[in-house]
């Protein structure tokens, strides 16, 4: 069975787990997990993410503060130039302590009250919690990874914002070839020219 420091995705927090009021900086590259996007908009797996931010440590868990760079590729939408940039997201998600462990560790003999107290500031802290391992020891970010990644792709991608995007009669780049054009011919009356020319034939037979 594989331990939870083993994962690729787990980060050490030990050193402040139950201890509330502690911090522990974060600045480290993890990489993307499977499942970020497709091959339009997405992230790689295996590609280096830069998660930085903090720890902080409250009485019910841990909360992280803090943003995820990752290497995003795209198509512009207008013009489906392939587009690699750095895509910076904020997160804020919260690590609750399993309340066994936390008892087990403190040893203090906690009692109702206590635990009351800790179960309202778990609900109130956040909508989004993520695991913990079982001795607290560290957090598993690859879920949190994930869930933010994905919400924080971008829609609709452009090579810059005045992209002019693609010829729609022939498909060329207009950002490569602004003056670019094609003569319009209005066909609308070309059927009459024909018949008016055909009148003019019949009336004057000798022409």
């Amino acid at each position: 069975m594989s331990r939870p420091e083993d994962s690729p995705w787990a980060l050490a927090v030990g050193r402040i787990a139950s201890r509330p009021g502690n911090s522990e900086t974060v600045d480290t590259e993890l990489p993307a997990p499977s499942g970020i996007g497709d091959q339009i908009v997405g992230v790689n797996e295996g590609d280096p993410v830069k998660v930085s931010g903090n720890f902080d440590s409250i009485v019910d868990g841990l909360i992280f503060t803090g943003r995820f760079t990752a290497p995003v590729h795209a198509e512009c939408v207008r013009c489906l130039t392939p587009l690699r940039r750095d895509w910076g997201m904020d997160v804020t998600a919260f690590f609750p302590y399993d309340s066994a462990k936390v008892t087990a560790k403190s040893g203090s003999g906690r009692g109702k009250h206590d635990e009351e107290i800790d179960i309202i500031a778990g609900e109130d802290e956040s909508e989004d919690t993520y695991p913990l391992s079982p001795d607290c020891g560290f957090a598993d970010m690859e879920n949190l990874m994930r869930d933010t990644l994905v919400e924080n792709m971008p829609l609709q991608p452009l090579c810059k914002p005045d992209c002019k995007g693609l010829c729609s009669q022939c498909g060329l780049n207009l950002n490569e070839n602004p003056d670019h054009h094609h003569d319009v011919i209005d066909n609308r009356f070309a059927s009459l020219a024909d018949f008016k020319a055909q009148l003019e034939s019949e009336e004057n037979p000798e022409q």
